[in-house]
């Protein structure tokens, strides 16, 4: 029997304290991960009892982290990034840029040096998509459009991150010379030509990979699948993603973690995407759990004593920092009041690539150890109160609408896309049909409508899509169809029927029941899944279509028939 057993201590050690810590924090209504950062507390080398191998645990934390950026990559889709370029994009610079200053401001009031203010700005500028994503999966928001939009804003977060890790090791060394020699400082030798070869080695790391491993990949995935073998399947999966993630850091000096991002965003070119997700899903799980017990482990609980202050002043600017400037851009940008709270909160938090930014800053030399134990006490507390700030986005929505008059005045007024224009028809806002839902098969539906004739109103949050609709000539307003207010906008008081796409269940019942208080007699349809069928029967809908029956005529025929006087 071998004598050094360390390797099964500390996976065994890490994955059973997290089992229990998770739970308990499951049960108080609190993400399992904080569970997970507590448990690599509990077994690290600041705290008293069992101490896990930490140089064992590194590297766990490396395939952990090849594994959580290759999930990020499946759940990464171009198109859904396209639909809500014109806010995800600039808001999430903008977003980065305020919180990156605001962090880099302290710590350099701190006496951190520029390179440290960098790094610590930047770990706190960037959210957690793997927080996120469970907190809109609990919710049923992910394929909303609030969804769409934090999810984008996440990955142009997570693009800039990127970006970030392949370059700071360069640019390391004109940091640490400019905080000796302050403005007469000198670049190292080198320095331009070592940048310029890292970003030309990772665009070809990734034109090799849009060009070469977006077509090899899938297929190779294909050629497994057609074995019929599960194991093979799986196999071929993870391999994929470590062999491309450990490609990716010899020969193109690339990070590990953008590695495995990008054979996930190949591999999601497959049919068999959903399937890969699925059957890397429980490896995935367990070393992600690993990566944030490793994080855990490096993390200083003395720091909460010692520096109280600091840390309230690293939560603020997470919790409440960025929030407001989220908030403050969505509205700005004129979507509903709930989009910007939804969003705001999604983005209150740091996680995976906070951790991985200040532990390549203290690896290079920019970023005290105090700076990873303050980030990590701010990442403690930020996922500890997500929850709570999700939980509190109706309450303040209504109390806001109530007493403030600029929210109401940035969220309605001046917004022309929230009303119909002057010149509509007002022959097709009688009898006409409301259409409503977060569906990216509204603008198609609502075509087909008009070739038809079909008097047809749609109410929409994505702004864009309510632009490109007025623009084919079709009568749209801007707005969450959950709040009276644009159903109202839409005529529904007049309205025939009002049909439902996609939307989830929780919204689709609130639609409902606004637009029965407004018209009493209009007919509801709804588009659900078989396993929501059940639900909305309980809702005495009128109709109900299942998914499939989206590509038949059978909707567009129960809408002719309706408004058939």
């Amino acid at each position: 029997m071998p004598h050094d057993i360390s390797l099964i201590t500390t996976i065994a050690g890490g994955l059973g304290l997290a089992l229990v810590l998770g739970l308990l924090a499951a049960r108080f209504k609190l993400p399992p991960l904080l569970g997970y950062l507590l448990a690599g507390i509990t077994i690290g080398p600041h705290t008293p009892g069992f101490v896990a191998d930490i140089e064992l645990a590194a590297q766990l934390a490396e395939i952990g982290v090849m594994l959580l950026m290759f999930g990020v990559g499946l759940h990464f889709s171009t198109e859904d990034l396209l639909r809500v370029k014109n806010i995800a994009v600039p808001g999430a610079i903008v977003q980065m840029t305020v919180a990156t200053l605001m962090g880099g401001t302290i710590a350099y009031y701190w006496g951190w040096g520029w390179g440290g203010a960098l790094v610590f700005g930047l770990a706190l500028s960037v959210a957690s998509t793997v927080v996120l994503l469970r907190a809109l999966e609990s919710r049923g928001q992910l394929d909303s459009v609030n969804g769409r939009i934090a999810v984008g804003w996440l990955v142009v977060e997570d693009l800039m991150m990127a970006l970030a890790l392949v370059l700071l090791p360069p640019l390391a060394g004109l940091l640490l010379a400019y905080e000796a020699s302050g403005p007469s400082a000198q670049a190292p030798d080198g320095l331009f030509s070592t940048v310029l070869m890292t970003l030309l080695k990772a665009t070809a790391f990734v034109v090799l990979m849009l060009l070469v491993g977006k077509r090899l990949l899938p297929k190779f995935l294909w050629l497994v699948a057609r074995t019929g073998s599960r194991e093979l399947f799986t196999l071929c999966v993870i391999s994929a993603a470590l062999g491309v993630a450990l490609g990716a850091a010899k020969l193109f000096d690339v990070s590990f973690a953008l590695g495995a991002f990008f054979a996930g965003m190949m591999l999601r070119e497959s049919e068999l995407s959903h399937r890969a997700a699925e059957e890397s899903l429980p490896l995935r799980d367990a070393f992600s759990v690993l990566f944030f017990v490793s994080v855990g482990m490096l993390f200083d609980p003395t720091v909460l004593v010692q520096e109280p202050f600091k840390v309230l002043v690293v939560s603020l600017i997470i919790i409440v920092g960025k929030t407001l400037a989220a908030i403050i851009l969505v509205m700005l940008f004129r979507y509903p009041l709930n989009s910007a709270l939804t969003i705001g909160a999604s983005l209150a938090q740091i996680g995976e690539f906070s951790f991985i930014l200040v532990g390549l800053g203290v690896a290079l030399n920019l970023l005290p150890e105090q700076g990873r134990s303050l980030v990590l006490a701010g990442a403690l507390i930020s996922i500890s109160l997500n929850p709570f700030l999700f939980a509190a986005i109706e309450p303040l929505q209504k109390r806001l609408r109530l007493h403030s008059r600029l929210a109401r005045l940035f969220e309605r007024s001046a917004d022309p896309l929230a009303e119909l224009p002057m010149s509509t028809d007002l022959k097709k806002l009688s009898g006409q049909l409301v259409l409503a839902g977060d569906s990216a098969a509204t603008e198609m539906f609502a075509l087909k409508l008009l070739q038809q004739g079909v008097p047809v109103v749609v109410a929409e949050p994505n702004r864009k899509l309510v632009e490109q609709l007025r623009a084919q000539g079709i009568a749209a307003v801007s707005g969450d169809p959950v709040e009276p207010v644009v159903l109202i906008q839409a005529h529904i008081a007049r309205a025939a029927v009002l049909l439902i796409l996609s939307a989830d269940p929780p919204r689709a019942a609130k639609m409902i029941e606004v637009a029965r208080a407004l018209n009493p007699q209009i007919r509801i349809a709804v588009q659900a899944s078989s396993s929501e069928a059940e639900g909305f029967r309980a809702l005495q809908v009128d109709q109900i279509f299942i998914d499939e029956e989206l590509r038949s005529n059978a909707m567009l025929g129960y809408v002719q028939r309706c408004l058939t006087p």
